[in-house]
């Protein structure tokens, strides 16, 4: 029997899996789009997958931000339905013998800042920047970086008058250093 989430998402077969829980591919059976299924236990013991919806919201729109198209609880999990996207730039480096031109990561920098700077905008720091956090799309779409894995996101200025919200001590904000080249 096979399993049909928010009345419109067939459950396929696991694709990834990490701290988060893990993820599957989809088919909206309506219109037999293809589409990423992230599931989340809902007695995990550091839950993020609500708030990580709920950025997927706030970003919406922006180039490069993979559409939300459900988010609720089904049985026992937390569950998230986003666009499905093609290989993480990790998977591209090793495709390439960890070695991209000049050009390739020119091109890859100019759309991954350009991604960092619009979550900059809308008051958030991601906190997880690495190659397995942005992925290529699909079809047309196959040359667009996306950036994806909010759970670590944090708001750092609020958006009505533009001030830092106050550095805490206690927190850090920094993450591994990364080396694409």
């Amino acid at each position: 029997m096979e399993h049909v989430i928010g009345g419109k998402f067939k459950l396929g077969r696991k694709i990834g899996s990490g701290s988060f829980g893990e993820l599957y591919l989809g088919v909206n059976i309506q219109s037999g789009e293809e589409v990423a299924i992230k599931l989340e236990s809902v007695k995990s013991r550091h839950p993020q997958l609500h708030y990580e919806s709920k950025l997927y919201m706030l970003l919406q729109g922006g180039m490069g931000i993979p559409h939300l198209k459900w988010f609720g609880v089904d049985g026992e999990y937390n569950v998230m339905v986003i666009d499905l996207l093609g290989p993480s730039l990790e998977d591209l480096f090793n495709f390439c013998n960890r070695k991209f031109t000049l050009k390739t990561v020119l091109l890859l920098a100019d759309q991954m800042i350009a991604r960092v700077e619009y979550m900059h905008s809308r008051g958030f720091l991601h906190r997880d920047i690495k190659p397995d956090n942005f992925l290529m799309g699909l079809g047309r779409k196959a040359s667009q970086v996306y950036v994806i894995d909010y759970g670590l996101a944090k708001k750092y200025r609020d958006l009505q008058t533009h001030k830092h919200i106050p550095y805490r001590r206690t927190k850090i904000l920094q993450g591994q250093h990364v080396m694409l080249v």
